[in-house]
């Protein structure tokens, strides 16, 4: 090759070369501070690779906490939410009965109410007589609210600095029938108000539970609420068309809402979500973590697939079908905006084993809210709860079943005894050490290596240098050459690369 075409050759290459290093280092590196990073999406991932991949985690069936059997209660009392304040779980829920006989859906025995329990562990809860709402002519009981709202009253603590003791609890309610959604206030989570007569939001479904949340991330409030997705819904032309889904909106002072938005989903089919449950998980506020209930039709006969999507609506509304061929079970979901989510598409909350009261609508509606609660196994740090439907339209009660899961728990970076390794994208950080939730097997093992941003091993920070780690905690400091000091690297560019075998990391976190 002459050497004038050789030259030509490599100026290209070279040109190439540095225009591809342009690209890269025109994206920053995400700063994440001290956050605790999960691995329940691919936000922060660049590549996986080997045998390991992130995995979705199952919950642990434990007792039943509370049944249903009050004469203000009943089959079709659900909706929960679950609220820790400063040492007292408050669970809130539908108090109703609806009555399934001779294949049809009848109508229930009472009205709805919203009623109120509480507990000093998220295990054992007791119904305070509240002396508020009058039941066939006593007021010894726990109902907190009768009238508009009842169907889907959906609390929270208001975590906005600037919240005025009056509106400590706020809470969203209402159905199409009522004109929408209604903004409600409460100073003692007990006695509530409407804010203002007028509804909030008027155009949607809400023939679910429609969360709202003071989002400290953004800065505003945000609610998710139940959508068609076809087919008007206002108060003025309901008309349930498509496909049940999920909508979100922002306000910045609970009233005027707007910033409409459908969900998006990183990878997922198009499914049935009743139910939505996305909240910030409060060890990691900037993940909104979800549990949707999907909704599934099983059975149908073709004559009945073949109607309209109206009229199959209407008579599943009212016979038998529904309620012997849908069936419900728990997703899990997780976004850093709010909008994009990767929703995981296995079950988070399978129907579990066949039994009376399971594989059919409503069960395993997973309430509001993770619950941070005690172990069961003396010196075991500190697990999540989570409480889930059980029993519904069935008998004379349903039943509320918690699940509880590792702190962080959701899903995990996952690899078998061949190993595996995840490279993270370039990331800044605060804080003096590095700290793991991890869990291996006996034999398994996990390594961290800190590289710079280009990709190459820091001298002090390799994988050669990292010391062993392995065992089961929520909280291990990772040591190189015995010493956890990585100051030095604070706020510059640099990425984490981890290596297991047998082993599962479920969150890491930089701190002082």
């Amino acid at each position: 090759m002459p050497a004038s075409a050789f030259r030509f050759q490599f100026v290209c290459l070279l040109t190439l070369l540095l225009s591809c290093l342009q690209s890269v280092s025109a994206e920053p590196p995400v700063n994440i501070g001290d956050r605790r990073e999960l691995f329940i999406e691919h936000g922060l991932i660049d590549k996986i690779t080997g045998d390991a991949e992130l995995r979705l985690q199952k919950p642990v069936p434990r007792e039943v906490v509370f049944k249903f059997d009050q004469p203000w209660e009943g089959s079709s009392s659900g909706y929960h939410t679950i609220i820790q304040d400063d040492g007292l779980y408050r669970l809130y829920y539908r108090g109703s009965h609806i009555i399934v006989s001779e294949g049809k859906l009848n109508t229930g025995s009472h009205k709805p109410y919203y009623c109120y329990a509480e507990s000093k562990d998220g295990i054992h809860w007791t119904r305070p007589e509240l002396g508020i709402v009058e039941f066939k002519g006593s007021k010894k009981n726990n109902i907190i609210l009768e009238g508009k709202g009842c169907h889907n009253f959906a609390p929270f603590l208001d975590e906005n600095p600037d919240c005025t003791p009056e509106a400590k609890f706020k809470a969203l309610g209402g159905l199409q029938g009522e004109g929408g959604l209604f903004a409600f206030q409460s100073a003692d989570g007990i006695h509530w108000k409407l804010m203002q007569e007028e509804p909030v939001i008027t155009k949607g479904a809400f023939d679910s539970q429609n969360l709202a949340f003071w989002d400290s991330e953004q800065k505003q409030y945000r609610t998710y609420y139940r959508v068609f997705t076809a087919g008007v819904t206002d108060s003025k032309t309901w008309k349930p068309e498509g496909d049940r889904a999920i909508q979100t909106a922002t306000s910045p002072d609970f009233i005027k809402w707007d910033h409409v938005a459908d969900l998006v989903y990183e990878d997922s089919p198009s499914e049935e979500l009743y139910t939505n449950q996305v909240k910030p998980y409060f060890r990691a506020p900037h993940f909104r973590i979800g549990f949707p209930a999907r909704y599934i039709e099983r059975g149908w006969s073709e004559s009945m697939k073949a109607l309209p999507d109206y009229e199959r609506r209407k008579l599943r509304a009212s016979s038998v079908e529904r309620y012997g061929t849908a069936i419900s079970e728990g997703l899990l979901m997780a976004s850093r905006d709010g909008v994009h989510f990767k929703r995981w598409n296995d079950a988070f909350l399978r129907p579990g084993i066949e039994r009376p009261g399971t594989w059919q609508y409503g069960h395993q509606f997973i309430a509001e809210n993770v619950a941070q609660t005690k172990s069961s196994f003396e010196g075991a740090p500190d697990e999540l709860s989570i409480y889930a439907a059980e029993d519904y339209w069935h008998g004379k009660g349903g039943s509320l079943r918690r699940y509880s899961m590792r702190l962080d728990g959701f899903s995990s970076l996952h690899a078998s005894m061949k190993g595996g390794e995840l490279l993270t994208v370039p990331l800044t950080f605060t804080g003096k050490e590095l700290s793991l939730n991890f869990s291996t097997s006996a034999a398994g093992s996990l390594f961290v290596e800190i590289q710079t941003a280009a990709g190459e091993p820091v001298p002090g920070f390799t994988f050669k240098d990292c010391d062993e780690l392995f065992g089961d905690t929520v909280d291990r400091t990772v040591t190189w050459d015995k010493k956890s000091d990585v100051s030095s690297l604070a706020g510059k560019p640099v990425r984490l690369k981890f290596r297991l075998e047998d082993a599962d990391l479920f969150s890491y976190q930089f701190r002082d």
